[in-house]
């Protein structure tokens, strides 16, 4: 975003430092610069684009990892258990206590996958909101732009019929 919005503010210092066309309010531009700076805001569009997908396989780390864990945990209330029963005095509170473990491992899980979508979901969310503010932000440069070409295209007709009729 800063790339794009550096490149956003250079093309208003390019336009501020034009030279004013006489007895108008219209400048005249440095065609090659604007293409260039232009073309430059085209090629920094991907990057914010690569963000984004950054984010989103940040997410699925994060949603693998509390699986990961979650699994993890299972297995290891799987082996308490098991260990538990070959204990012969204490098997019926080896199932209880395994029930428990299990219990408790599944809403670890639980809450780590919700607390893993909740992460995303916000890292998603600002994603959107960036995406939507650099759409806003480019539309409005891009409707500037435009102005300026059709106000320079009218001041060059102008000009021109001005010297047309000067000729003649």
């Amino acid at each position: 975003m800063d790339g794009i919005e550096s490149l956003l503010n250079e093309l208003e210092d390019l336009l501020d430092q034009s030279k004013a066309l006489p007895f108008s309010n219209k400048v005249s531009v440095d065609k090659e610069e604007m293409y260039e700076i232009i073309g430059e805001i085209r090629q920094n569009m991907p990057k914010e684009f690569k963000r984004c997908t950054e984010m989103l396989q940040e997410r699925n780390k994060i949603i693998l990892l509390a699986q990961e864990e979650a699994e993890e945990i299972r297995q290891e209330a799987q082996e308490k258990m098991a260990r538990l029963v070959e204990q012969h005095e204490v098997t019926k509170a080896a199932y209880e206590k395994s029930a428990e473990i299990i219990d408790a491992a599944k809403r670890d899980a639980r809450e780590m996958r919700i607390g893993a979508t909740e992460y995303a979901d916000q890292i998603l969310a600002a994603a959107e909101e960036s995406l939507k503010k650099m759409a806003e932000q480019f539309h409005q440069e891009s409707d500037t732009v435009s102005q300026f070409f059709e106000k320079s295209l009218d001041t060059l007709y102008e000009n021109r019929q001005e010297l047309r009729g000067i000729d003649h």
